[in-house]
């Protein structure tokens, strides 16, 4: 058996294809007397899933299997108006558009409206509301109505099925978004454990309130009903020098909680040209809304920066930009992380925003001598000339300065011959990160 046959969606199409028929011969009757799609005799899927879990009416599933057509069968509405109108014939009523490459008709609000209320005037009133925000295809984001051509009807819009749900639906999978314009974020990964990472007593305290909050709040939230009573969403600060551990704990996060975490490229979300910043950010928390995802927003300063008095058009826009992060960051029901080299550098207006605000400060010797030990790779020596007592205290550098110190050894070593990290190679390799620094050695 196929595996389209085990999806069930010949069933799915044959059914639609019958509606369609019936619908183009019968344009003055009720969407009682339609045909009815036999619910029970669906065979397990995704679909049957959706359609059982958002409780969808007759109508809904209707305008569902409509969106999904272009994608499974595409010469579908087109076969049916043949088939009833064989000699051609104007149909204003059915709606559709003809696209750039696909040859057939694409469904619009009007061709879904025609399908579940024929020509009857008050029934296709009453059904606007299933294209209204509030709508479970329109709310779940399952189905996009596309804003029509200037001055066309707001019904002609295409309605198309969200590109996720048409992976999921017909795949199974949904592909991992690609970092781009249209999605400013890279997923992120580690390889490392909570045993890597090195932190004080108070900012890994600070951490595992942020991991009993992801792992605790849904059930918190469903069993104890305590949506109206609470935020939704948790919103934290993470600040401190470069390399100490903002990034890598943000993928812990994730990794140990089963989440996938983003990290958000300000500079390609904030845009020079008004209106844009937020059509970006609208773009990236739509995605995310549905999603059991971690936003990181590396260099807050970005868009978090101090604000300044009101001296141009530019400034107007700019604070404008950032109410409206404040207002998607507030609604957003999942963790969101902003990072920032220097806490002063963020508006204390926005801080009082965040449930949390974590410092992660620069390693003191015992921190450093606990990184250069687990820094020295599997099958890797120190030579017995090195005290890592005496380098740890010597040399102030943060546990990103210690990795590239270990990298470059590793490699010098490798180059030899050998596995045994010299103290030359060591010296050098310290000597390199304190001029990248700019700092005295």
């Amino acid at each position: 058996m196929s595996t389209i046959q085990r999806l069930g969606f010949d069933t799915i199409m044959q059914h639609l294809q019958e509606l369609v028929i019936w619908r183009l011969r019968n344009p003055d009757l009720s969407f009682d007397e339609a045909p009815q799609l036999d619910r029970k005799a669906l065979p397990d899927s995704l679909l049957k899933q959706l359609i059982i879990v958002l409780e969808l009416d007759s109508a809904e599933i209707a305008i569902l299997l409509l969106v999904m057509a272009p994608n499974l069968s595409p010469e579908l509405l087109k076969f049916c108006v043949n088939q009833v109108y064989p000699d051609g014939g104007e149909l204003p009523e059915l709606g559709g558009i003809q696209g750039k490459n696909h040859r057939g008709i694409l469904p619009t609000a009007e061709t879904a409206l025609f399908l579940i209320a024929g020509v009857n005037i008050e029934a296709r009133v009453q059904s606007w509301q299933y294209f209204d925000k509030h709508s479970k295809l329109i709310a779940n984001k399952i189905i996009q109505l596309e804003k029509p051509e200037k001055n066309e009807p707001k019904m002609s819009g295409a309605l198309i099925l969200d590109a996720e749900y048409t992976a999921l639906l017909i795949t199974g999978n949904i592909p991992e978004p690609e970092l781009s314009i249209e999605f400013p974020a890279s997923k992120i990964e580690t390889q490392l454990t909570w045993d890597d990472l090195v932190l004080n007593a108070e900012t890994r305290q600070e951490i595992r309130d942020l991991e009993i909050w992801l792992k605790h709040n849904e059930t918190l939230q469903q069993k104890h009903h305590t949506t109206s009573r609470f935020k939704q969403g948790y919103r934290v600060l993470f600040h401190g020098p470069p390399g100490t551990g903002k990034t890598l704990t943000a993928s812990l996060l994730g990794k140990y909680t089963d989440r996938e975490v983003y990290r958000i490229d300000l500079s390609t979300v904030v845009s020079k040209y008004i209106g844009e910043t937020e059509k970006n950010l609208a773009k990236l928390f739509d995605k995310a809304q549905y999603k059991n995802w971690i936003l990181f927003f590396d260099e807050a300063d970005a868009i978090f920066g101090k604000r300044t008095q009101v001296r141009d058009a530019h400034d107007k826009y700019a604070n404008q930009e950032v109410s409206y992060l404040l207002q998607r960051l507030e609604e957003h029901p999942g963790l969101v992380i902003l990072a920032s080299n220097f806490k002063n550098n963020i508006d204390a207006a926005f801080t009082r925003r965040f449930q949390a605000l974590v410092h992660f400060t620069p390693p003191e010797y015992e921190e450093r001598l606990v990184l250069w030990k687990k820094a020295l790779p599997k099958g890797f020596k120190f030579e017995k000339a090195i005290d890592l007592k005496i380098i740890a205290k010597t040399y102030d550098i943060t546990g990103a300065h210690i990795s590239n110190v270990m990298h470059y050894c590793c490699l010098q070593a490798l180059d030899q011959n050998t596995q045994i990290i010299t103290k030359d190679i060591l010296l050098r390799a310290l000597k390199r990160e304190y001029k990248k620094e700019e700092k005295m050695f």
